[in-house]
């Protein structure tokens, strides 16, 4: 008798970016009799539970908010993956205290990054080991790429463009202030602004504006 083949792992993608989501699913198109992404539009209902959710962390509160208790507590959602490049020890300690089964870097190649959600999806916690170099996974996206912002810079424009203070863009990130404003520096000289309004101006015109109804779904909101 033939042995069959384990269904693959369903994963829902958490995000407020789609540049940042859509650039996740497509590093699972080589392994999709692996991984299922069942869902990437979280403002489309999803009726049956999924597996696992991948939250993405970029310019999302995970230092200050409880965005991820949410996510495993609600009922679509069998385990959540933080899925991050920020491997501060009191960020990860948050997302274990918090219930995540698991934090993953985002310099995982793509088959790390299955094998590590099928050791989730078995029942084990994964924390990858904190990345020694800032090269990100090659596939994953973000917005600003195109202008040569790198994914970190991105990020802390993404945060200015929430309206976040220099100080609380450091605490969220567990940079220094002096490497924030050298960060800022270098997003001004890329995008050819020379003020954080004009820096604003351009994020919201540029995809740097999240969509946070992505996120209300998970909370259970419309």
């Amino acid at each position: 008798m033939a042995t069959r083949s384990p269904a693959p792992i369903t994963v829902a993608l958490v995000d407020d970016y789609d540049v940042v989501l859509t650039g996740v699913a497509h590093l699972f198109d080589q392994y999709r009799d692996r991984i299922v992404v069942a869902e990437i539009d979280a403002n489309t209902e999803l009726h049956d539970a999924v597996d696992i959710v991948l939250y993405d962390s970029f310019a999302q509160a995970e230092a200050d908010g409880d965005e991820i208790a949410v996510l495993v507590r609600h009922p679509a959602a069998r385990r959540v993956v933080v899925y991050t490049w920020n491997f501060h020890p009191d960020l990860i300690e948050s997302a274990r205290r918090q219930g995540a089964s698991g934090y993953l870097s985002k310099t995982l190649p793509a088959r790390d990054l299955v094998a590590a959600l099928e050791q989730v999806h078995a029942g084990q916690e994964v924390i990858s080991e904190p990345p020694k170099q800032n090269r990100v996974a090659s596939g994953l996206n973000w917005p600003g790429r195109g202008e040569g912002l790198t994914d970190r810079e991105s990020e802390i424009l993404a945060l200015i463009t929430q309206g976040r203070s220099n100080a609380d863009v450091a605490a969220l990130t567990f940079l220094s202030p002096n490497t924030v404003k050298s960060y800022i520096r270098s997003i001004y000289r890329k995008i050819g602004v020379t003020s954080r309004t004009q820096a604003v101006l351009w994020g919201v015109g540029n995809g740097f504006t999240p969509d946070h109804r992505r996120i209300d779904h998970w909370r259970g909101g419309p």
